[in-house]
């Protein structure tokens, strides 16, 4: 095994030339991690589908870096980008995370949970389940 670390700035960078950007991920495992940015998964789950593949023809522009395809995966995308039902549209997304993990295309190797409390005379408190439980800082106070 060969453990290889890049920069950062080089790793991500969008330079097509560059064998070491993550895009071309030359290598039988990479770790690097990546987060949901919005409470609609639609979008992180993108960077798998087939016709988003990372290649020299796309200069390496693609966002699905692990050049999986599948095509259960794309019909299940495509049907969740449409589907207005909540939850079949959530089971979508939870059969395309399962075929992902099923499929050895990401091995999930850390969770990072977090721990809070509150008490009921604090106002101004509002959690996020996308941030970090002090966002709101500014706007706690006891009652």
């Amino acid at each position: 095994m060969e453990l290889k670390s890049v920069v950062a700035s080089v790793f991500f960078s969008s330079d097509a030339g560059n064998p070491d950007t993550y895009s071309h991920f030359y290598a039988d495992l990479q770790m690097y991690n990546t987060g949901l940015n919005a409470p609609d998964p639609q979008l992180i789950m993108r960077q798998f589908v087939s016709w988003d593949i990372a290649s020299k023809e796309t200069k390496w522009a693609g966002r699905n870096i692990t050049r999986w395809r599948n095509e259960d995966y794309d019909r299940l995308w495509k049907s969740a980008e449409h589907e207005m039902d909540p939850v079949k549209r959530a089971a979508m997304f939870i059969r395309m995370n399962d075929m992902l993990i099923q499929h050895v295309v990401v091995i999930p190797i850390i969770w990072r949970y977090g721990v809070g409390a509150s008490t009921t005379r604090l106002r101004g408190m509002a959690l996020s389940g996308w941030d970090s439980s002090l966002w709101n800082l500014a706007n706690w106070h006891k009652v």
